[in-house]
C-alpha cells in the first residue's frame, strides 16, 4: 500500500480475504507463529553461533535523569525505594539484632512501557482477537492470548538483523519514514545475506537510538515512527516465509499514522491475524555495529517476557548470541 491510498478502517483496507493463520495450531493455540520456532530452528541458531559474544537488547528502565521512551498516553516507568540505608540513619526502620541492613524497592510502569513483547490479543479489529477468540475474552484480563503463554514458551532461534538505517547512510530513520518489502530485500542484498524461512527478523531503523542522543521534546513532536508499511505483498511474504516474530527498534514496530487517521495496520494484519510475535522498544546500535564490522548478520536469538497473568504485554531483555 502507497501512503497515497487512504483506507478508513482496518477492515477496508485488509479486506475480507485477509490471509489468517487461525486455528493452523488448534483451537486452543495462544502463541501462533512462534509454533515455528521447533528444535530445528533453535539449533539453526545454536549454529550461527561463532565468537560467543553476546549482546542484550533491553534499554533501561527508571532512569531518573532520562524518562523512559514510551508511545505517547503511556507514563515512564517509576521507581520508588522502600527500603536502604537512610532508613536506619534516620531511625525509621528498627536496628536488627545481627546487624545486618538491605536495600529494597518497588517499580511502578505500564506493561509495554520498555522493551517487550505483545500479547497476540494486544490489538484487534471486528469483534475478534489471535485465533478468532472473542474481543470479550480482552475484558478485566486477557482470558485468552495473553503474554503469559509467550512467557511460559520462551522464544529462541535463529536471528538476522536487517540494518535499514546504516544501508541508507543515516544513524536513524526519519519520522515517519517508510520501510516496504522491497527495501528489506535490497537491505539483505546488500548485506549479501539470505533471509530464511523461520528467521527471526530484526529491523533496525537507528529510532530508539536517536532517543537518547535529542531532547524527549524533540523526539514525540509531530509523533509518527518510521517504519515498516501495509502492502498485501507484505503480508503474504511474512506468512510464506513463516516469521515467527517480528523485532524493532520503535515502540510500535511500524509506521505510526497513515493519511486518513487509519493507525498501525501491520498489528493486525501480522499479529491478530497470522499470531507474529511482536517485540518492540529494542536497542539494537550495539549488535548493529558488531554484525557490521565481521559482516555477520545472523546469530541465536532469545527471549523470556515476565510472566504476568492476563496482561497484553510484558517486558523482556533479549540476548542475542553472536
Amino acid at each position: 500500500m502507497s501512503q497515497n491510498v487512504i483506507a478508513t478502517t482496518i477492515n477496508e483496507l485488509l479486506g475480507p480475504n485477509a490471509p489468517k493463520n487461525w486455528g493452523k495450531w488448534g483451537e486452543q493455540d495462544e502463541v501462533g507463529s512462534l509454533n515455528y520456532l521447533d528444535a530445528a530452528q533453535i539449533l539453526k541458531g545454536i549454529a550461527s553461533v561463532q565468537s560467543g559474544e553476546v549482546h542484550t537488547l533491553q534499554v533501561p528502565i527508571g532512569d531518573p535523569d532520562l524518562p523512559d521512551p514510551v508511545w505517547p498516553g503511556r507514563e515512564p516507568a517509576v521507581r520508588t525505594p522502600v527500603m536502604d540505608e537512610g532508613y536506619f540513619i534516620r531511625g525509621e526502620e528498627e536496628e536488627p539484632s545481627d546487624g545486618h541492613h538491605w536495600a529494597d524497592d518497588k517499580i511502578e510502569m505500564f506493561t509495554q512501557g520498555s522493551t517487550q513483547y505483545d500479547a497476540l490479543a494486544h490489538y484487534w479489529y471486528d469483534g475478534k482477537v489471535w485465533n478468532g477468540y472473542p474481543a470479550e475474552s480482552t475484558v478485566g484480563e486477557l482470558s485468552k492470548a495473553s503474554v503469559l503463554p509467550i512467557a511460559e514458551r520462551g522464544v529462541v532461534g535463529r536471528g538476522v538483523l536487517i540494518d535499514v538505517a546504516r544501508a541508507r547512510g543515516k544513524d536513524a530513520l526519519q519520522r515517519g519514514e517508510t520501510i516496504t518489502l522491497q527495501d528489506l530485500l535490497d537491505v539483505a542484498k546488500l548485506q549479501n545475506i539470505e533471509i530464511s524461512n523461520r528467521d527471526i527478523l530484526l529491523i533496525r531503523t537507528g529510532w530508539i537510538g536517536s532517543y537518547y542522543r535529542t531532547q524527549s521534546s524533540e523526539f514525540f513532536d509531530d509523533w509518527n515512527e518510521p517504519g515498516l508499511i501495509y502492502s498485501p505483498e507484505l503480508v503474504d511474504w511474512f506468512q510464506e516465509m513463516e516469521i515467527p516474530n517480528l523485532v524493532t527498534d520503535t515502540i510500535a514496530n511500524e509506521l505510526s499514522f497513515y493519511p486518513g487517521g487509519l493507525q498501525l495496520p501491520l498489528h493486525c494484519a501480522l499479529m491478530r491475524n497470522l499470531g507474529v510475535a511482536f517485540t518492540e522498544l529494542c536497542q539494537l546500535d550495539s549488535l548493529a555495529d558488531a554484525c557490521a564490522a565481521d559482516k555477520r548478520w545472523k546469530f541465536l536469538y532469545t527471549a523470556a517476557p515476565l510472566k504476568i497473568v492476563g496482561a497484553s504485554g510484558a517486558p523482556v531483555n533479549p540476548v542475542v548470541i553472536r
